[in-house]
């Protein structure tokens, strides 16, 4: 069980990496910015700042949970448990977070948030 919660922590990394690049690196492309609702050049200029700040967080997750898990297979059992825990739990949260501003967000949340929470249980079972 163990391994297969790996798995699905390391396709949620993945996940939260493609939001980083989307968020901060590719936000100039109305193919991008389209895909979190925005409709206008003008509102995406202006909500670049917000979205360039929000993909690193994704970016801190992600390496935190990718880090959790080179622990937890080589030296640090513990530590890499509890790191993984921690950055899963905030992308879990921060899913439940979306699904608060609107039913439309409910598939962006689903993404964001099944597969931190089954590779944890997983984990946890393991």
């Amino acid at each position: 069980m163990a391994i297969i919660g790996s798995v699905v922590i390391a396709a949620a990394v993945l996940v939260h990496l493609v939001f980083f690049a989307m968020e901060s690196v590719l936000w100039s492309s109305p193919n991008v910015w389209r895909r979190f609702g925005v409709a206008s050049q003008r509102d995406a200029d202006v909500v670049r700042p917000m979205a360039y700040n929000q993909g690193f967080y994704n970016l801190f997750l992600a390496g935190g949970a990718a880090v959790g898990l080179v622990l937890y297979w080589t030296t640090l059992r513990d530590v890499g448990f509890g790191l993984v825990f921690f950055c899963a739990t905030c992308m879990v949260l921060a899913a439940l977070v979306l699904l608060t501003t609107g039913r439309r967000y409910l598939r962006a949340a689903l993404l964001q948030g099944v597969l931190p929470i089954v590779g944890l249980v997983l984990l946890a079972i393991g």
